[in-house]
């Protein structure tokens, strides 16, 4: 069990590891597991488990149809073997790199920006 949120850890396949993300989709997952495993970490996907389903609201009577829920889109579980892994500490760190050899960014992290525009730290300014 985590001390707090920022570092999570739980069994994904029957291995404990470090939970990076939860509830990512499908291009989430084919974005950080490139770039973690570029960084030397043993990365595990695992589908996330659906959302539990609400109890119906009231009582249909015969008359009326009821149409099924649309399946919830399909999420997943992104954990590290490494259970000493934080993702804050990683990035704000600069402890991960892109391919390209820039360090990674929050902004690149969150996929804000395509390219990690890395710059000097507030505190190495002079």
């Amino acid at each position: 069990m985590a001390i707090n949120k920022n570092h999570e850890f739980e069994d994904l396949d029957g291995v404990k590891c470090a939970i990076v993300e939860k509830n990512a989709t499908q291009q989430r997952v084919d974005f950080l597991k490139p770039l973690l495993e570029f960084n030397k970490y043993t990365v595990i996907v695992v589908a996330s488990p659906p959302p539990k389903a609400a109890a119906p609201a009231a009582v249909v009577n015969a008359e009326t149809t009821v149409e099924p829920a649309p399946p919830p889109p399909a999420s997943y579980t992104i954990g590290v073997t490494d259970v000493t892994f934080n993702v804050t500490n990683a990035i704000f760190g600069r402890l991960l790199k892109t391919r390209g050899g820039q360090v990674v960014t929050l902004a690149y992290w969150q996929q804000k920006e395509t390219v990690s525009r890395d710059t000097i730290p507030y505190f190495a300014k002079k």
